[in-house]
């Protein structure tokens, strides 16, 4: 029974030295001594009561320590309960002090909370970056489209980092500056044959201010002709004109088949009236023959008038070469 009871006593202090060695990082103690940084072992098991990872800031406070930066451990512990990238801001501060860049932790800080890349942003301030724009399209007074591509070297600026605008910001003004400078040009000619017209236009507008960079140059990478803008539209335009022309054209028409057809039906009513008129002419004759204001020779002589008449208006409606059609 003795033997058990030392080997369930060794057993749990097995296992509690075990759990010690887990929650405590001895390993990170030592690691920390060597390195010169001292830390207290209360300091890393209290690290972990507060749900701190210690290699994530222990590690980067070794590395601060061999670079010769003075660093305070409660400092990288807010940071990192932050939400920040310890390690991160560390390799920056070390990057800007081998540049000679002024940088102080709480603006590294502040730059890694902001959601930027502190370490590629002091890298950008030792290392210009190329931004190359897209083909921007513009029209000069010709009419003739302008197509350009630009590549523009900037620098960060570590002071403009927090609350400065990006990448994007930049090559939207330099697209307005492209497209304001070959809009004022007078001919096509001239930006093709000067393209560091457009270098010098843009640069001199100040387009960095309000960002997280400094723009060194702007340089042209491609110039090309495009569309002839100025033709199409005056194309389109009479286009547009020729369709109006032929609905004002069509309109015409229909009032003139409108008034037609109302002349037809005026002259169809005059014909009516006219018909029902000469049916009243023997009617009246034949009052007038009973009353004795018309007389038989009278109306003989009127007979042979109408006669003459149709025979005059038959020989109107003769061809040449033909001849009359004798009275039955």
């Amino acid at each position: 029974m003795e033997i058990v009871l030392i080997l369930v006593v060794f057993a749990l202090a097995l296992i509690f030295f075990a759990f010690l060695l887990s929650f405590v990082p001895i390993g990170l103690w030592i690691s920390a001594l060597a390195a010169g940084v001292r830390v207290s072992i209360f300091t890393l098991v209290g690290m972990r009561l507060r749900r701190v990872v210690p290699s994530r800031v222990i590690s980067p406070m070794i590395k601060a320590s061999k670079a010769g930066l003075e660093v305070s451990i409660n400092k990288l512990e807010a940071h990192y309960l932050a939400g920040g990238n310890v390690d991160r801001v560390i390799n920056a501060l070390i990057a800007a002090q081998r540049a000679d860049i002024p940088l102080s932790f709480e603006r590294a800080a502040a730059i890694d909370l902001a959601g930027r890349d502190v370490l590629e942003a002091v890298q950008m301030s030792v290392n210009p970056k190329v931004i190359e724009t897209p083909i921007v399209a513009a029209v000069a007074k010709d009419g003739i489209e302008v197509k350009a591509k630009a590549r523009v070297t900037v620098r960060a600026n570590i002071d403009r980092l927090v609350g400065g605008a990006g990448e994007e910001t930049i090559i939207a003004r330099v697209g307005e500056g492209i497209v304001t400078t070959v809009g004022s040009a007078g001919s096509h000619k001239e930006v093709l044959e000067n393209p560091d017209l457009i270098s010098r236009t843009v640069l001199g507008k100040g387009l960095d201010a309000g960002t997280a960079f400094e723009i060194l140059s702007i340089d042209i990478a491609d110039v090309d002709v495009g569309r002839n803008i100025g033709a199409q539209l005056q194309t389109d335009q009479a286009e547009a004109d020729k369709k109006i022309a032929q609905a004002k054209a069509e309109e015409r028409r229909a009032m003139a088949v409108a008034t037609e057809q109302e002349m037809k039906a005026r002259v169809g009513e005059m014909r009516a009236r006219v018909v029902e008129a000469e049916a009243e002419i023997p009617k009246a004759m034949a009052q007038a023959l009973r009353e004795g204001k018309l007389g038989v020779m009278d109306y003989y002589a009127m007979q042979n008038v109408m006669a003459d008449t149709q025979m005059r208006e038959s020989i109107s409606r003769l061809g040449p070469g033909e001849k009359p059609r004798e009275p039955k």
